[in-house]
């Protein structure tokens, strides 16, 4: 029997995405998002945020710089991945990510104009007042 790992989580993001073209012409961005829960302890409602790095990959990405941006709250489903890298002093370092599949921006339609990208503003319009999907292919439900 094969485990399961999946991660489902709403968030408001940390910042813009960062988005990287790789060799080949593949994309990646990526962004931290901030997931909060409220609780009382002794009496008093505290609340708790935890940051997660978000990692999305080729059209998935493409559509993430255009219309996410810093604040905006989204519903992310992906899986946990955890990878180590040398840092400059030569230091073994892990980093746990979650890697989306695909995510649906929440709010209102106005929140999710697309976004200026490096001066050049596109036309796309998301049409659902509600939330728009876009799944690890990259594509628009519209």
């Amino acid at each position: 029997m094969s485990g399961i790992n999946k991660v489902i989580l709403v968030g408001h993001l940390g910042k813009d995405p960062e988005v990287r073209h790789l060799e080949g012409g593949v994309t990646v961005a990526s962004f931290p998002l901030a997931t909060s829960e409220t609780f009382n302890k002794d009496g008093k409602r505290v609340e708790q945020t935890e940051w997660h790095n978000i990692v999305l990959w080729r059209g998935l990405a493409e559509v993430a710089s255009k219309y996410l941006q810093k604040g905006k709250l989204v519903y992310i489903e992906g899986k946990l991945r955890t990878r180590s890298f040398e840092d400059k002093e030569k230091v073994k370092k892990y980093v746990t990510e979650v890697v989306a599949e695909n995510f649906t921006m929440l709010g209102r339609k106005s929140d999710f104009e697309p976004t200026q990208n490096n001066g050049n503003t596109t036309n796309n319009k998301i049409e659902d007042d509600f939330s728009t999907s876009i799944d690890e292919t990259g594509d628009l439900p519209f």
